[in-house]
């Protein structure tokens, strides 16, 4: 029984309500023209405070809105980079030193690996010679 009362009704997808007696908000169509000869005309409200720029909907490029003119550019700080943010800490005669430091570490520990590798060579040398003799 329950399956005639939902009988040709499609549940969500269609309103039984219809648009008469209903008034829309007043709008304004407003164009936009990109640099590459493009023309995007979008609906505001007419209250609404409308933008001087707007994406084009065919290129993706930022549209100029007809009657206005190109607004100022606001003004960025220049990214700080990891050089700018250290010389905010050290000097660079600190950094100097702490390279030298760090290099003199690095040769040292080659220099250790270098004579570890020469020990087993010779190792590995004097043991073929014992098998040969």
């Amino acid at each position: 029984m329950s399956d005639r009362v939902l009988r040709g009704s499609r549940l969500g997808s269609v309103s039984y309500e219809s648009d008469r007696h209903t008034e829309f908000a007043p709008r304004a169509l407003t164009a936009y023209d990109c640099a590459s000869g493009h023309e995007t005309t979008v609906p505001f409200a007419a209250e609404a405070d409308i933008p001087p720029t707007w994406e084009c909907r065919v290129c993706g490029a930022e549209a100029l809105r007809r009657d206005a003119e190109q607004p100022e550019a606001k003004a960025t700080k220049p990214a700080r980079t990891h050089w700018d943010m250290l010389l905010e800490r050290r000097t660079i005669a600190e950094l100097e030193e702490v390279l030298a430091e760090r290099l003199a570490a690095l040769h040292e520990q080659q220099g250790a690996v270098k004579a570890q590798l020469k020990a087993q060579q010779a190792a590995e040398r004097s043991k073929a010679r014992r098998k040969s003799a």
